[in-house]
């Protein structure tokens, strides 16, 4: 890891941990984990990052060619790639296509061979479908809240600052 002038560690998908909680974490949860995705362009450079408010463990990476809607699905997917499945967590998201995919949509696209209502194929199928699996197989009490970006929550400035971070490092790759 190498050290940003923002403060930030360029973290190149590892994890790391701050040394304290970030924010307010809901009590009732043995995780809490915040997730953001950032693209300077769309599609351009793009980054994305997750953070475990209550231990303040956090990762963040990104790609030098890609949408702002694969970075939130990454985000996410790597968040639940960390958690264990039994333990009871809150995903707490401001994308409302990611939430919207996870549980409004991605079932009956599996059910239509992964397409749309409309026929169309659907947009990040593999990243969807490898979340749909990580979601369905988790035991452990799990909710999802949609957070309003840019509001001054703490975990999702934190997210979003890594993100944007990231964004900017593959936008010099």
């Amino acid at each position: 890891m190498t050290k940003s002038t923002d403060g930030l560690n360029e973290l190149n998908g590892h994890i790391a941990a701050t040394s304290a909680p970030i924010g307010k974490p809901a009590a009732g949860y043995e995780y809490v984990i915040a997730t953001d995705g950032a693209c300077s362009g769309n599609p351009g450079p793009g980054g994305w990052a997750w953070v475990e408010q209550i231990s303040g463990a956090y990762q963040a990476g990104g790609e030098a060619a890609t949408t702002n809607n694969r970075m939130e699905l990454i985000a996410l997917v790597r968040a639940l790639e960390y958690v264990p499945t039994q333990a009871d967590l809150l995903i707490r998201a401001d994308s409302s296509y990611v939430i919207n995919s996870l549980t409004k949509w991605a079932k009956g696209w599996r059910a239509r061979g992964w397409r749309k209502a409309d026929g169309k194929p659907v947009l990040n199928k593999e990243l969807i479908e490898t979340l749909l699996n990580l979601y369905e197989a988790r035991t452990g009490h799990t909710e999802i809240e949609w957070v309003k970006g840019h509001a001054g929550d703490a975990a999702n400035e934190f997210v979003d600052r890594l993100a944007v971070q990231q964004s900017h490092i593959y936008s010099r790759k």
